[in-house]
């Protein structure tokens, strides 16, 4: 059995992936770690790795296509703040994130504090948050709602009880319905 080094920031964002693509039941019932590696701008063997650091976790099934969505909600909940920490960065363009990004910032009054993944191609100016990983930024721009997953991620890294709480009933949502 392979051992088990811990969970790395890219795990998440493959598993939330793996939850976008079940509503495109097309591409859900098809696809292969190639696939995902393509779409996330991440190599076919950390993919294959991080399916396997899944599998240990019990975050996915044993046949390594089904996210065990209970399980994941408790660690993003409770332990993810903790296990990925944000530190904020600079002001600077990006990609809104967190409680800056929908759908967080439907149900919020913002009070102009906005949280940004730095990206070239961004057009809102705010607080820099880390992505889980390097290349996020660009590849939430063709799904949305893998975007609105990772957004609600860093809600429940970064946020207040309020945002928080609201994060929590927008992932049921996504997650359960």
């Amino acid at each position: 059995m392979k051992k088990h080094n811990g969970m790395r920031p890219q795990d998440i964002a493959i598993l939330l992936k793996i939850i976008s693509l079940e509503k495109n039941k097309e591409l859900h019932e098809n696809w292969r770690n190639i696939d995902l590696a393509n779409l996330l701008k991440i190599s076919s063997s950390e993919i294959s790795n991080s399916l396997n650091r899944s599998k240990i976790a019990k975050l996915i099934d044993s046949s390594k296509r089904q996210v065990a969505k209970n399980s994941l909600k408790e660690f993003l909940v409770y332990g993810l703040k903790y296990v990925f920490p944000v530190e904020l960065g600079a002001i600077a363009k990006g990609i809104p994130t967190a409680h800056s990004a929908s759908p967080i910032n439907n149900s919020i009054v913002s009070n102009g504090e906005k949280f940004v993944w730095a990206y070239f191609k961004g057009t809102t100016k705010g607080q820099i948050i880390e992505p889980l990983y390097k290349s996020l930024p660009k590849v939430v721009e063709n799904d949305l709602l893998f975007y609105e997953l990772m957004a609600i991620t860093d809600t429940l890294r970064i946020g207040k009880n309020r945002e928080i709480e609201i994060a929590i009933k927008e992932l049921d949502k996504r997650f359960f319905d």
